[in-house]
């Protein structure tokens, strides 16, 4: 939020030329004559830099963390998924709709996605200003749907904002999927392998008209989430390779190569019982949140207070409503008529009140709502992105603070826990 106000400044400063000439400055990586950087032979500019690589990573690391939740998590099982799908569900469609209501007439109507997305960071951000007071199945709900959410969105971004089609570079693009595929089900767990063929999906995405942030999805779904070593027999590695590590007479700070070798194995070992899927996530964390979220919030939240058309419009009314009222009465009507039809019961140790709460919550739909209005609207219709914009920061600033001053006012105090 810091970076979207310090970009809010930039672009209604003195310094405004400054700030646009480095989201247009043109971008390469070049081996030889060709450039990884382009799309059909133009290099790619900062901001498409941000937009369609960097934010391909960050998709990458959603689809691992997806990936994760199916296999083990809060989506492995139907008990599990059935509630926060269900309220994701009402969380997507009536943000929709309160959009349409509001502004259904082409171009602004093309903006209706918009409202769909919860962003996750933020929303658990704001959950865990309260500490211990939440409760660990409320945190559970609200990463379960928001992962749904997620989904979602890439659902959406795939099926609805694809034009022109280029079938050659998307089926060849598709058949290294399958090659990666067929990789992960071999049990084939070299880093690297993915890694190459990743990034070659992913340039054959940007030039086939398919956005290149759903090669990241697909990737990462091939990623294997099985180590090479289970636990067990990597104990049994490390306790053999400590018990029979040479030692020396002195405290020399040079090892012996028989020391070296040992440590070695130790290492090999260490890193063969982590699985790629889990050693990516962790290894991505820090660059996705730390370095990607940042400057794609620099680059697309630097709204132009001045200029061609009304900043505050109908776009900005749809989205900011469609967060701040969509979201809470989709989320936590789907969820009440799911539990009162016995299709599904709530967690233990949270109630309506809470319930109510998250779904506010659920209105934190930064990263990926601008996203989505950047893809609907784009550089051919400014005036409407940047309502857009301005209804996203709205609606994530309103829907946060009634989630916490609701959450924080309905649940236990710290004393009562205590």
């Amino acid at each position: 939020m810091i970076v979207s106000v310090l970009a809010m400044a930039m672009a209604n400063s003195p310094w405004s030329s400054y700030y646009l000439g480095f989201l247009d400055h043109p971008i390469s990586l070049i081996f030889g004559n060709f450039n990884l950087l382009s799309h059909h032979g133009n290099p790619l500019t900062m901001a498409s830099f941000i937009n369609d690589c960097l934010m391909a990573i960050f998709f990458f690391h959603v689809g691992l963390e997806i990936k994760r939740e199916i296999l083990v998590g809060e989506l492995s099982s139907v008990r599990k998924a059935s509630l926060p799908i269900l309220a994701a569900f009402g969380g997507m469609i009536i943000p929709v709709i309160v959009y349409l209501l509001i502004e259904h007439v082409s171009p602004g109507s093309k903006g209706m996605a918009i409202p769909m997305a919860t962003d996750i960071a933020f929303s658990l951000g704001v959950l865990s200003l309260m500490g211990k007071r939440v409760p660990l199945s409320l945190k559970i709900f609200l990463t379960a749907f928001a992962v749904v959410d997620d989904i979602g969105g890439i659902l959406v971004i795939a099926l609805f904002y694809t034009d022109t089609i280029q079938w050659t570079y998307l089926l060849t693009a598709l058949g290294l999927v399958a090659v990666l595929l067929a990789a992960c089900k071999l049990r084939i767990n070299k880093r690297a392998i993915y890694a190459i063929l990743g990034i070659a999906i992913w340039f054959l995405f940007l030039q086939s008209g398919v956005h290149s942030t759903i090669a990241g999805v697909l990737v990462a779904f091939t990623i294997p989430a099985r180590p090479s070593l289970k636990i067990g027999k990597y104990i049994d590695r490390i306790r053999y390779s400590i018990n029979t590590f040479p030692k020396t007479g002195d405290e020399s700070m040079i090892l012996t190569n028989d020391q070296i070798y040992e440590l070695k194995n130790i290492e090999e070992a260490s890193d063969k019982v982590i699985s790629p899927l889990q050693y990516m996530e962790d290894k991505l964390n820090g660059l996705v949140n730390y370095f990607i979220l940042p400057l794609f919030a620099f680059a697309n939240a630097g709204i132009v207070f001045s200029g061609e058309g009304n900043l505050i419009g109908t776009v900005t009314l749809a989205v900011a409503l469609g967060l701040i009222l969509g979201k809470p009465i989709g989320i936590f009507c789907s969820t009440w008529l799911s539990v009162k039809l016995h299709i599904v019961s709530l967690p233990d140790g949270v109630n309506w009140k809470s319930i109510f709460g998250v779904s506010c919550l659920g209105g934190i739909g930064f990263t990926v709502s601008l996203f989505i209005a950047n893809l609907s609207f784009g550089s051919a219709n400014t005036a409407l992105l940047n309502q857009a914009k301005l209804g996203i920061i709205i609606g994530t600033i309103v829907s946060g603070i009634i989630g916490y001053c609701f959450l924080n006012f309905t649940l236990p105090q710290k004393e009562a826990l205590d």
